[in-house]
């Protein structure tokens, strides 16, 4: 069972993601909203819409998307779809960052160290995080608050920013 959290948690991991209580938009584009009898509205394309509602039992087709409870999603495909959803709604550019970020390796990003691992590597890709240069102007709290960058992504960012 997915909570209520863990949409906003996926939600404003995506880049330019902005909340207005519990709906979410990139570029003044709502893609995902919960409404009050917790039901997830997901704005997507036709064809992926029909696959969310062939995938998940609870789903419904609706107008412009699909709505689920979010008791009826598991958090792998909320993550998945919210996901989808996102990238819809996304301006191309920040779309096409964001894509690029998803396949990024460790290593394979700026002058990032490949010691961070493939979650941090993504992560900051997807912020458009590339170099050392733009790490050092970030709090470790900052870095912290990304999906993906843990304590020890952190201090291996700091050492390699310092060295």
């Amino acid at each position: 069972m997915t909570t209520a959290a863990q949409l906003a948690k996926t939600a404003l991991a995506n880049p330019g993601t902005t909340a207005d209580g519990t709906t979410y938009a990139v570029d003044g584009t709502a893609y995902a909203s919960l409404d009050a009898d917790r039901t997830v509205h997901l704005r997507l394309p036709g064809s992926e819409a029909d696959d969310l509602v062939r995938q998940e039992a609870a789903a419904e087709r609706t107008s412009d998307g699909a709505r689920v409870p979010v008791a009826g999603i598991g958090g792998q495909a909320l993550n998945y779809w919210v996901r989808r959803a996102w990238l819809a709604a996304a301006p191309a550019g920040l779309a096409a960052q964001a894509e690029a970020a998803d396949r990024a390796g460790t290593g394979q990003v700026g002058d990032l160290p490949a010691a961070i691992g493939r979650p941090a590597t993504r992560a900051l890709a997807n912020a458009g995080i590339t170099t050392l240069a733009q790490v050092k102007v970030l709090t470790d709290a900052e870095l912290g608050a990304l999906h993906g960058v843990g304590p020890k992504a952190v201090r291996l960012l700091r050492e390699a920013a310092e060295g």
